[in-house]
């Protein structure tokens, strides 16, 4: 809630994450076994790796990503204001990551900074099952720096949202912790992502004293993220172990649909019908979108759930992380 003499917003939602070009392309089984790659696990790869595994990639189509970005454009693309906040290098692919989350909608000022390490990318290979292998190079993303960010602005944001994969690095981790005590202290609504089992596993101290001491207010996860957190193979019994600590917990399960548990009550929506499942790239990230959008516009929790349903079924249905259809006009007919 804002307080009587804090400024208006500036933004439905200010996400902070890794600023990452996706390059996507086809790839089958026999390629994937060729390079020793496991189908549907992500790896952080170094330049060398990341140039050798480029040339050797189909045609493909590149992007301005990174979670918290997919989030950030969703949330566009559904007619909130967002902004992002992400570091790029000052290079080609930095100018690319500028210009295509500026043009999908999304409010990005941070300046790159030197040519080196350079913009991260990630490398995408989705198969005809539509289960995607994720070759990471976090290269810039990882320098991201308190200074890169304006924290009037965070204080300005009806929600701050944090991406878990940024949490790895040092410096970054630095830097959300000073968002956080911006937007506390603003009285604003914090959430995070918490990105990747292996993300959780990481992190699970740092993660559970922010929920413990009610730095986090909403809490995004899927089912494989919340056993990690809770450390137990029951989802209810991590559901009941983590959500009288956090005021919101949503929970998403694949074609399962999603819940969120608040004050004690469950809610429960299906996963939306899909026409043909494609690439499920950016489908929590989609997600996070559309029940992000819903609570900043004042919608209840089934109807940002199942706003986030939506937008997580559009993603799936095509290559990318962008909607093509209009996801305003999907989750018109909403409540």
């Amino acid at each position: 809630m804002k307080g009587p003499s804090l400024p208006d917003t500036a933004f439905d939602v200010l996400a902070i994450g890794s600023a990452i070009v996706d390059v996507f392309a086809p790839a089958d089984d026999s390629f994937l076994a060729e390079e020793g790659l496991v189908k549907g696990s992500m790896r952080l790869i170094d330049t060398a790796e990341a140039t050798r595994l480029y040339s050797r990639m189909a045609a493909g189509r590149e992007v301005s990503g990174g979670s918290a970005a997919n989030t950030a454009a969703g949330i566009a693309a559904l007619g909130g204001r967002a902004g992002f906040v992400g570091l790029v290098a000052d290079d080609q692919l930095g100018e690319v990551y500028a210009h295509d989350i500026r043009a999908a909608g999304v409010a990005y000022s941070v300046p790159p900074r030197g040519a080196e390490p350079p913009t991260a990318r990630c490398l995408i290979l989705v198969t005809p099952d539509a289960q995607r292998t994720m070759n990471t190079y976090l290269g810039a993303s990882q320098e991201l720096a308190e200074t890169d960010i304006d924290l009037a602005t965070v204080a300005a944001a009806k929600i701050l949202y944090l991406e878990g994969y940024l949490w790895d690095p040092a410096e970054p981790r630095r830097a959300m912790r000073a968002a956080i005590a911006a937007s506390r202290a603003a009285e604003r609504e914090i959430a995070l992502t918490l990105s990747d089992s292996f993300c959780v596993e990481r992190h699970r101290d740092d993660f559970r004293r922010m929920i413990a001491g009610r730095e986090i207010d909403l809490l995004f996860a899927n089912e494989q993220e919340i056993l990690s957190l809770a450390q137990t193979e029951d989802l209810d019994a991590a559901i009941a172990a983590v959500a009288p600590q956090v005021p919101l917990l949503v929970v998403t399960r694949s074609e399962r649909g999603a819940l969120a548990v608040t004050d004690g009550t469950r809610t429960e929506v299906p996963a939306s019908p899909v026409t043909q499942l494609v690439d499920t790239t950016g489908a929590g990230d989609l997600f996070a979108a559309g029940f992000l959008a819903g609570r900043a516009a004042g919608r209840g929790v089934e109807t940002s759930l199942r706003m986030g349903a939506i937008a997580a079924a559009e993603i799936i249905s095509h290559y990318g992380a962008r909607p093509e259809a209009d996801l305003r006009e999907l989750v018109r007919g909403l409540a």
